[in-house]
């Protein structure tokens, strides 16, 4: 199943707050979600529903869903995996220099980091970014 979009009707939108909110929770299919709300071209927001998140979800194309959704009472939340975590446990320098990172580039780098589907590869990764960032270098960038 390809990426699937959801535009987020205009009463919702300011039900959740408005175009200020950035980041929402909620469950697909009873399945709990934590979502960017994305602007679309002449305003109002979009959802972006990845195939990982609508598999688990139990979406199929055609099909109707049942969407709720809530304001995120804390929007730059980042939920680190195991490996970061632990590289930060022993670089706290680049910890201090993820912490300044914008809310997407902490997710970007977090997610990097868990899309290894290898134990190995995100152990590697985590390290990678960890050097970077302890250097105050750009955490994608090889300099």
């Amino acid at each position: 199943m390809p990426t699937q979009v959801v535009v987020v009707p205009p009463l919702v939108l300011v039900a959740l707050g408005g175009k200020s909110t950035k980041r929402v929770l909620g469950t697909l299919n009873g399945y709990s979600v934590r979502l960017s709300l994305l602007p679309q071209t002449g305003g109002g927001r979009y959802l972006m529903l990845n195939k990982d998140l609508c598999q688990a979800a139990g979406v199929r194309v055609g099909q109707h869903v049942r969407l709720s959704l809530a304001p995120d009472p804390d929007p730059d939340r980042v939920d680190l995996p195991e490996e970061l975590a632990e590289a930060f446990a022993a670089w706290p320098e680049a910890e201090t220099h993820f912490a300044r990172l914008s809310g997407s580039m902490r997710r970007a780098v977090a997610q990097h980091i868990s899309t290894g589907r290898q134990a190995e590869t995100r152990a590697r990764r985590a390290v990678e970014m960890t050097e970077r960032l302890a250097r105050g270098a750009h955490p994608f960038r090889k300099d």
